[in-house]
């Protein structure tokens, strides 16, 4: 099999609108959802396993760059994007993304994997538990260096996992720099565009050149994957938000926790067989 056969691209749309409708729905960013399904879509189109995990990776960061845009471009019409905070965001969050998916790059495939489905299982437990500790919010300037710390500490998660990075951004946001939540989420936006387009260049980079990549492979970035899922996806996000109104989010959100771990732990005991 191979990317452009039509059953295989049908079968990306699929997996790419279906990945775009969860994270509209359940509210989560959409590489939690596309790092497995790439994970399981490579192996069935005779990508090698020496590459196979890397590019699930970057190819996630590929799709959530565009993705992210949209998203801090709404948050930025609402008023909840400061843009002296994201500068402060963005200098630490290209510095951890660099670091990230550098040392992704020196691990292999199993290691990345078992890493990743750890990962899984920390955030389905962080969803179990939905009480939220919002401390008093801020009333002067936060200091840049404050800023920095916590843009690198999202970076460094986002490219070393392929995934947007807001699960641990968010959090810090309001808990160390007592920033407002609506605030924290329009600023996490816009980190995760820089984060994820540092990491995605520095995914692409160090797998460039490497003769086992697949066609319309820009290092461990596949484009044709990346240019088929972003446009879909972000449509079915869209979907997904809707639908999502209508529906009791606790108990989907549970269900998604669950699904989650029976994943993580299909993933990691692959990773350790």
């Amino acid at each position: 099999m191979n990317l452009l056969q039509p059953d295989v691209i049908a079968l990306v749309l699929l997996l790419g609108g279906a990945g775009g409708f969860l994270a509209g729905l359940l509210g989560i960013g959409g590489g939690i959802i596309f790092v497995p399904l790439f994970l399981h879509l490579f192996p069935l189109v005779g990508v090698s396993a020496d590459v196979m995990v890397h590019m699930a990776f970057g190819t996630s960061l590929g799709i959530i760059l565009p993705t992210a845009v949209s998203s801090t471009f709404g948050h930025r019409k609402r008023g909840n994007v400061d843009w002296h905070h994201v500068y402060g965001l963005a200098a630490g969050g290209i510095a951890g993304a660099l670091a990230g998916s550098t040392l992704a790059a020196w691990l292999d495939g199993d290691r990345l994997q078992l890493a990743f489905a750890l990962m899984q299982i920390a955030v389905a437990m962080r969803m179990f538990r939905q009480k939220r500790y919002l401390p008093p919010e801020r009333d002067g300037r936060v200091p840049w260096l404050h800023l920095a710390f916590v843009g690198a500490a999202g970076g460094l998660f986002s490219s070393f996992f392929g995934v947007g990075g807001g699960v641990v951004a968010v959090p810090l946001m309001v808990i160390t720099l007592q920033l407002p939540i609506h605030l924290a989420v329009g600023n996490s936006s816009a980190l995760i565009v820089v984060s994820s387009l540092a990491g995605a260049l520095s995914y692409a980079l160090h797998g460039y050149g490497l003769a086992s990549l697949p066609p319309f492979s820009f290092g461990y970035v596949n484009l044709l994957v990346a240019g088929l899922v972003a446009p879909l996806s972000m449509a079915m996000a869209r979907v997904g938000v809707r639908v999502a109104a209508h529906l009791p989010h606790d108990r989907l959100v549970r269900a998604f926790a669950i699904l989650l771990i029976v994943v993580a732990v299909k993933i990691g005991w692959r990773a350790l067989g």
